[in-house]
């Protein structure tokens, strides 16, 4: 490879490292911590998330909601989640600051909190706690971490094929500087080609044009949905009531989901979002509806994905090493610690480095 080219590579390697590096390591760091929620919660939430198993019917969100209203009657809910495959799982509704979880048998509350640490390392993980400014800062830090994976794979292979095999072990009997090296060098090679589908998955969810990409791959375009003819109700029925129909007619009409969400859109939608099990694609029917009367607007059903639908459904769980169950989630936390570590060993080999041509 030429001498000039790689040096130019290792320019744009380093002053990309130095200048994105502290959100690298922060985003890293977050993430793979939040590969494991859901473990954390089962293991530490148990009394919030769960009730004594009882041979009763679920009440009805129509009740929980109810209750909800009158201890909070000023808030309003941005989300609603039910775990239909576990009748003893609480009802969680979020609110703008606060979290409520309902007993789903009688409908009273069995904890009310704040949001926990937990949703905390998510709004690091893509805010930086910076609001706007800071889900900005990560994205486009994520797009030059992905320059620096490529450049940083171009800069470790050997100029010789018979040093491969040195680049691809950790000298660990050698100085300091060695094995710092080595560290940045072999971990980040074995590391890069994970990172770049975190990364990829990641900027899926951020910039619609990794997602023309998907849809351009798969010869198919990302569906908002189908728009459903339906009619707009006569009355405009209180927000309990209205959830509850809309949910028990979902539920009636697609059997089988194991958790069921209703959120608020940006855009005044309202999202109904039933996933159901499934082994590689998430299999989930997304309804939207007019969130003031409860009009329906479209559906999206699992059973007419396309291609891009297939990938977008697929997206998350690949992004966060769920799809291959715990070990998945276990690569994927290695990956994204591996990932923390290089800007700090790429900094020490730079600052060696300036040291060194200091005293020469």
């Amino acid at each position: 490879m030429n001498k000039r080219f790689k040096k130019i590579i290792r320019q744009i390697h380093l002053w990309l490292g130095l200048g994105t590096g502290l959100i690298v390591f922060v985003v890293s760091i977050t993430g793979g911590l939040y590969v494991f929620e859901e473990e954390i919660r089962e293991a530490t939430q148990t009394d919030r998330l769960y009730v004594p198993l009882q041979q009763k019917p679920f009440i009805g969100l129509d009740k929980v909601i109810g209750n909800f209203e009158k201890l909070a009657p000023k808030e309003k809910i941005t989300v609603l989640r039910i775990t239909n495959g576990q009748a003893n799982a609480t009802v969680e509704i979020a609110a703008k600051n606060k979290i409520y979880y309902f007993n789903p048998y009688t409908g009273e509350l069995v904890y009310k909190g704040g949001r926990d640490w937990l949703e905390t390392v998510k709004e690091i993980h893509m805010t930086l706690l910076m609001g706007e400014t800071g889900k900005f800062i990560q994205r486009w830090s994520v797009v030059i971490f992905v320059f620096m994976l490529i450049t940083g794979l171009v800069l470790w292979f050997p100029r010789q094929l018979r040093l491969l095999k040195q680049s691809l072990s950790i000298k660990w009997k050698g100085s300091f500087k060695r094995i710092n090296y080595d560290l940045h060098n072999v971990l980040g090679f074995y590391a890069s080609w994970l990172l770049l589908v975190i990364s990829l998955t990641g900027l899926f969810f951020a910039f619609k044009e990794v997602k023309m990409v998907a849809s351009f791959f798969t010869g198919s375009k990302l569906s908002s949905g189908k728009v459903e003819p339906s009619l707009k109700p006569a009355v405009i029925e209180p927000l309990a009531i209205r959830y509850n129909r809309l949910y028990e007619n979902m539920m009636i009409k697609y059997p089988g989901a194991v958790t069921t969400s209703i959120s608020v859109r940006k855009g005044g939608e309202l999202r109904l979002r039933m996933i159901y099990p499934y082994r590689w694609a998430r299999n989930q029917n997304t309804f939207f509806f007019d969130e003031a009367s409860g009009q329906l607007l479209r559906a999206k059903l699992y059973k007419e994905y396309n291609g891009a639908d297939l990938v977008e459904a697929t997206n998350y769980d690949l992004h966060t090493g769920r799809l291959f169950g715990l070990p998945g989630k276990i690569i994927a936390c290695l990956a994204a610690l591996i990932s923390a570590s290089l800007p700090v060993t790429g900094l020490i080999i730079w600052l060696k480095k300036k040291r060194k041509r200091r005293f020469i």
